[in-house]
Parts: structure tokens; sequence; C-alpha cells
């Protein structure tokens, strides 16, 4: 499984350390992501999913069932 929002897509960036000397580390920023069961209302069940802190608060404000339709994403 990859370390990917089910509902916005985000994912992991690339970029560097850089100490004080200017030194270049490769580095790896990971998503926020958790995993979460959603209660859809328009299935009339829970669905278990691995989101973004951000998509959690985008859920809590929209709801599910209309957060859903804005990113295009279909619950089964």
């Amino acid at each position: 499984m990859s370390r990917k929002c089910s509902l916005t897509g985000k994912g992991g960036q690339f970029g560097h350390r850089v100490s004080h000397a200017k030194n270049r580390t490769k580095h790896v920023f990971k998503v926020n992501l958790q995993n979460k069961k959603i209660f859809v209302p328009s299935l009339g069940k829970t669905v278990k999913l691995s989101l973004s802190a951000h998509a959690l608060r985008i859920i809590d404000k929209l709801g599910a069932d209309a957060a859903f339709k804005k990113y295009g994403l279909e619950v089964k």
C-alpha cells in the first residue's frame, strides 16, 4: 500500500536537510496519514480509508458525501 491519501491524493515529498555549514543530505517528508473508519450516509455503512490530516478536516467541515463528491471519489 502506498503512502498516499485516499481522498486528496497527497503523498510524500523529497528534499534536503541543510546544516548550518550548508551540507545537504537527502530527506523524505512523509504525509501525515491516519487509518480511519468513516460513516458514509449514502451507503449506510462505514468505510476504512487511509486519510491525511487535511482530508479529515475537510470531511469534518463538509461531511463525508460532499467531500467524496468534491474530490471525485466513489465509495462502494
